[in-house]
């Protein structure tokens, strides 16, 4: 569902309260010169108006990024949010800026029990006492999006309840009209200055946060990754209870265990943990979601993984979820293997491959960044390297060619990065390439299987056969088309807006010249053959006629004024 677009109406009603606040803090944080820019006065001004001042002094020692975490944490959860899905998207954002929405936290007040215990009776359509057995009071997690009370089951299972915050789909709706607004109005005033596209990050926001926002995809992510690793016993999957579920509520097993930034603490209790097995099986654990399974848990961060008794591993929160093709799982085979063994030609040849290298024009200078990339990374002993480190790097050199990289290879490279640390954390000695190591050799080695090659030769055939048996048909279609002169060749101009737009300005610039001009001449014509009715001897037609040329005048000399052009 697209961003239904701010008219009048809405904006009147809907939106302008909202926008009001967002502005107040955006001038708060010191960004009153960019909204000024964007001519926002003008547009919001309703008998109300807000002044574009300067930041507070408190402020004014805060980098640019800094004010930009700062404002986007006073925002609200929208907008918290919003930074936390960007940070994994350095092709999408300033580099500069990812550190700092890496801060990003969720600092959101739980809402009251009643509220929560009313959406789950709307949502599953039955009073709070029929549904469980019991239900706390007081949440155990509390998010921008939901939060999470504990329950008892019918069938007396405990059970974790998340369950959205009320009115978070209409406030989120709102926020969502007002930054593809802003986005548009950046990228109208700014097209020739920006490096990226923010009209189009909004949109993959709003893909990616409606997504989360429906919990019965989480359910299903939770399913399929049990699917995943039901015969593996080195990890846990909670399971999700699909009767106690909706849109708004999701209700799985309660999880105990210990939270892995916690392990330290763990020989006070009764688990049986060791935090060097704990780092290993958790790297090798991710590994094989990369690399076999291509179903990845996106923001393996601290906070999302339990580990329960004997060293088990259980991770929690599944609405950020990553997804490699098959293909894409060999180039990152590829890649791992070629600075494993060295092999500078084969990870140039798969970086182009993976990044879609035939849109380049300067193919040299490329190959020179990738060879200056590969001589940093190759060349260092094993246990220094850090792969999700150098997938990173890779992510700028792809984003520099504005070239078009796998939807989530920059999720990749955040799981792995925050993997490592996490494994480093628990283990000095942890290092993530000996671990991946094992997996790339053996997706290259199953490439290379007579089963495998037999396979994709009997595809290639296929998709032959099919090519050519629809040849015929599909040429003789086409020339039918010419003949008919229903053909048509589309042209696609780009860098001709600016001088469209002063193009557009020109002309009505000389339609109002032209205008004025026949209201001035018009009214001399009718003082001059004295018309009635008269004020003082003079026509009041013709009056009317001179005042408006002369209201017309002034409007159009301060219209150019203001934007320093005569």
């Amino acid at each position: 569902m697209a961003i239904r677009k701010i008219g009048v109406i809405s904006r009147t009603y809907r939106h302008i309260n909202r926008y009001r606040e967002i502005i107040a803090i955006l001038v708060k944080y010191g960004f009153g010169d960019l909204l000024a820019k964007l001519e926002l006065q003008k547009r919001l001004d309703f008998g109300k108006g807000f002044v574009l001042g300067k930041g507070a002094a408190e402020i004014a020692a805060a980098s640019r990024w800094e004010r930009v975490r700062m404002a986007l944490e006073e925002l609200g959860p929208t907008f918290v949010k919003f930074g936390q899905i960007m940070s994994t998207r350095p092709d999408m954002i300033p580099h500069e800026l990812i550190p700092e929405l890496e801060k990003l936290q969720d600092r959101v007040p739980p809402f009251s029990t009643e509220d929560a215990k009313q959406i789950i009776e709307e949502e599953l359509g039955n009073s709070i006492d029929s549904i469980f057995k019991d239900f706390t009071d007081s949440p155990i997690a509390a998010a921008s999006i939901a939060q999470v009370h504990k329950a008892v089951l019918p069938n007396g299972e405990e059970a974790a309840v998340k369950v959205q915050r009320p009115g978070i789909d209409r406030i989120i709706e709102v926020d969502l009209e007002i930054m593809l607004h802003l986005a548009s109005l950046i990228k109208k005033h700014f097209s020739e200055e920006l490096d990226w596209d923010p009209v189009g990050i909004v949109e993959e926001f709003t893909r990616v946060i409606r997504k989360e926002q429906d919990f019965r995809i989480e359910a299903a992510h939770i399913e399929r990754f049990a699917e995943n690793f039901q015969s593996d016993m080195r990890i846990h999957v909670p399971y999700a209870y699909r009767d106690f579920s909706s849109r708004r509520v999701l209700t799985m097993e309660f999880i105990g265990g210990i939270k892995v930034s916690e392990i330290t603490r763990a020989k006070e209790h009764e688990y049986c943990i060791d935090p060097k097995v704990v780092a290993a099986r958790g790297a090798d654990l991710v590994l094989k979601q990369i690399f076999e399974h291509g179903f990845f848990h996106a923001d393996p961060h601290p906070g999302n993984i339990q580990v329960l008794k004997d060293n088990v591993i259980c991770f929690l929160d599944y609405g950020m979820m990553g997804s490699l093709s098959a293909r894409h799982r060999e180039d990152l085979a590829d890649i791992l293997f070629g600075i494993v063994n060295k092999d500078e030609s084969k990870i140039t040849k798969t970086i182009l491959k993976l990044s879609e290298y035939r849109q380049i024009m300067d193919n040299e200078k490329l190959e020179s960044d990738i060879a200056e990339l590969i001589e940093l990374y190759a060349y260092r002993p094993l246990k220094e390297l850090e792969i999700g480190s150098l997938l990173h790097r890779i992510a700028r050199v792809v984003d520099e060619y504005r070239l078009k990289g796998p939807l989530d290879f920059y999720l990749l490279a955040k799981a792995l990065v925050t993997i490592e640390s996490v494994g480093r954390e628990l283990d000095p000695e942890f290092n993530a390439v000996k671990h991946a190591e094992p997996f790339a050799e053996k997706l290259i080695m199953e490439r290379m299987s007579p089963r495998k090659l037999i396979g994709d030769f009997y595809l290639s055939a296929l998709e032959t056969h099919l090519l050519m048996r629809d040849l015929p048909s599909e040429t003789r279609d086409i020339l039918t088309l010419v003949k008919q002169g229903e053909a048509k060749i589309k042209f696609e101009h780009k860098g001709l807006e600016p001088m469209l737009k002063t193009l557009d300005q020109n002309n009505n610039r000389s339609v109002f010249a032209i205008v004025l001009a026949s209201l001035v001449i018009g009214s001399a014509l009718i003082v001059l053959s004295g018309v009635p009715p008269k004020w003082h001897e003079i026509p009041v037609i013709g009056i009317i006629g001179f005042l408006g040329a002369g209201l017309i005048g002034f409007w159009l000399l301060f219209s150019i004024l203001r934007h320093g052009k005569i």
